[in-house]
């Protein structure tokens, strides 16, 4: 794929080793931005990097009308040995083309949404923050362009990647959340979008998560759509439980996300002689396990927070809480080192997962 550049002539203030520190996520962004357009005449074309501006899009174009939209979420790291690394972004890329077919958008080749997102993060190098726990995160995405009302597929796409220096997720350390059990809204349902990353599951998800806030929680866990018993995401991540000794995660079955994390962290508790169970996880079964004294820890996983230790559940004013509420287990905590080990270089990476530039 050819990639044509056009370099800003009003480079951006970079942050500063001080500024760094309060970065936030999704606040700043990178001086550039890679950008193509796909028509079914033409295909994908005209693949360019260019300095980070607004699109131009019609009033009419399906995104705004009817949702048909599809992102990713991935970083780049500075690494202990000075170069930049992006964690499985072939994964992320194929997760995209599965995400384009559930929405009935077209596919871009896994390598080269790939050379993209190179390409981007050669010219960014500088962009990638150097701080302890930072990095660079990107955010591909595919929207729906047209200028004629009608619920159908778009005649026209535009694929954007766009950068934004991130700060620490943990600047305090690793604080475990306190999790309430939405028993009234759900996220997805089986046969619907949930396995697909799309904006509509996350507009979805904003009112469970505002009630759980006004009960006082950080955030939601989320029950099935038909049961309203099987224990589905946790936020906008994937959820992990110790039960017994063993790491159980809910199993894939179209209502979840299938996240790169997750997938990465099983295969690692493997490699650690774990053993692992990807099935359906009843709400009552955790509250049953903790009585019994079989549930030890819990955590999200997921891009952003790599591991979320989970230090309180409440479901219909039943409560479960791990040790005193504020210290990460040492299963999650084991994972969440070992995972940003190999992402920053600090660990030997027997997968190749990160790819380096």
């Amino acid at each position: 794929m050819e990639i044509k550049i056009t370099k800003t002539t009003a480079p951006k203030t970079k942050p500063t080793l001080e500024q760094e520190k309060s970065l936030g996520f999704g606040k700043v962004f990178s001086d550039h931005m890679f950008v193509m357009e796909y028509t079914e005449k033409d295909g994908w074309h005209d693949a360019r990097i260019q300095p980070y501006q607004p699109l131009s899009i019609d009033p009419a174009s399906p995104v705004l009308h009817y949702g048909q939209e599809i992102f990713e979420g991935l970083k780049a790291y500075r690494r202990v040995d000075g170069s930049i690394g992006m964690f499985r972004p072939e994964e992320n890329a194929m997760r995209m083309n599965r995400s384009a077919e559930r929405m009935c958008m077209p596919q871009i080749p896994v390598e080269m949404q790939v050379e993209a997102m190179k390409a981007l993060v050669d010219l960014e190098r500088d962009w990638v923050p150097h701080s302890e726990g930072t990095s660079l995160y990107l955010r591909p995405t595919m929207i729906a362009d047209g200028s004629t009302l009608g619920v159908h597929a778009a005649p026209r796409y535009i694929y954007f990647i766009i950068c934004a220096p991130s700060g620490a997720y943990y600047a305090n350390g690793l604080a475990p959340v306190r999790i309430y059990i939405e028993d009234a809204y759900v996220r997805a349902v089986e046969g619907g979008t949930g396995e697909a990353k799309c904006g509509g599951n996350y507009a979805a998800s904003m009112k469970g998560a505002f009630v759980a806030e006004e009960k006082g929680y950080d955030q939601v866990l989320w029950l099935d759509g038909r049961h309203n018993r099987y224990i589905e995401e946790v936020g906008a991540m994937n959820v992990m439980f110790v039960l017994d000794g063993k790491l159980v995660t809910p199993k894939l079955h179209g209502s979840i996300l299938p996240g790169i994390t997750r997938k990465s962290i099983l295969e690692l508790a493997r490699d650690m002689g774990m053993e692992v169970e990807e099935r359906q996880v009843d709400v009552q079964e955790l509250f049953d396990a903790y009585k019994a004294g079989k549930f030890s820890e819990a955590f999200g996983t997921g891009t952003a927070a790599v591991v979320s230790p989970i230090g309180e559940f409440c479901y219909k004013n039943e409560v479960i809480k791990f040790g005193d509420g504020h210290t990460i287990g040492t299963i999650s905590q084991k994972m969440y080192d070992t995972l940003t080990g190999i992402q920053w270089g600090k660990l030997p990476d027997p997968h190749g997962w990160t790819c380096t530039l």
